[in-house]
């Protein structure tokens, strides 16, 4: 059954002045395996070895008040275009760009309980743009669309999408939100979901994209709160959403995640 929503406390709720935690999955499992991340110099730091059995299920977040998905507004899963790797830019009657640090975000699920890529399940994605702002949403991207998008899981449970690095708003770590879905026609038809959940970066990768132009106010912004400290991720110090990140601000990044469902 699909869970409830918490769209009704608002914008608030996102920004960390509530914290709980939603149990979501279609799917048997527990947590999901620790990732860690790259220094700045793009060296990827050592992480876990995964075993058969190790993969969990990712922990289940509120979507925020800007899913897009039609439970809290504006419906983008049911439009023409939506299926898309390439984020950056808004489709069907709107035309902006969402500009800032190239990201590719690459998640991989899999079943939680065995670790089997999961071929054909369907990831919704979405975050806010350089300047803090949803599209749709935010007052100055209501017009737009840009940084959504479906992708379908090939046989090796992958999914890949072209984005920008988010930018750090007030009162939340920077992250992205994603919705796991059964198939991509469950997915467009905004159906059931089978995980709701965010990704999290690194403070090293974060520190070093907020030193770019475009990313005013970020800097702050992430030097007030902490991955510990988040009332999304602050449960397990977002180990078990934080993205391997590889890459430079010059040439961009690269993110990473397994997501068990």
């Amino acid at each position: 059954m699909k869970p409830p929503r918490e769209h009704d406390l608002g914008l608030e709720h996102d920004l960390g002045t509530l914290r709980r935690r939603q149990v979501l999955g279609l799917f048997a499992g527990a947590g999901l395996v620790a990732l860690t991340a790259c220094t700045p110099d793009a060296q990827p730091a050592a992480g876990p070895s995964a075993t058969p059995g190790d993969v969990q299920e990712i922990p289940g977040e509120t979507a925020g008040p800007y899913p897009g998905d039609g439970s809290n507004g504006p419906n983008v899963l049911t439009e023409s275009g939506i299926v898309r790797s390439d984020i950056t830019r808004s489709f069907g009657s709107f035309s902006g760009v969402a500009n800032g640090v190239p990201l590719t975000v690459e998640l991989t699920i899999v079943e939680a309980d065995n670790d089997q890529p999961l071929p054909g399940a369907a990831v919704y994605l979405w975050q806010c743009d350089a300047e803090g702002r949803y599209s749709l949403y935010s007052e100055g991207a209501t017009t737009e669309n840009y940084l959504r998008g479906v992708q379908a899981a090939g046989s090796d449970g992958k999914v890949t999408f072209k984005s920008i690095f988010p930018a750090a708003y007030p009162g939340r770590w920077p992250h992205i939100h994603f919705e796991v879905y059964a198939s991509l026609s469950e997915a467009t038809a905004a159906g059931k979901i089978s995980a709701t959940s965010q990704l999290a970066f690194p403070e090293a990768v974060c520190t070093a994209v907020y030193a770019t132009d475009g990313y005013s106010g970020s800097a702050e912004n992430l030097g007030r709160t902490s991955l510990s400290d988040d009332n999304v991720f602050g449960d397990d110090d977002g180990v078990h959403q934080l993205a391997t990140v590889t890459g430079d601000a010059a040439q961009g990044y690269t993110a990473t995640l397994v997501v068990g469902v």
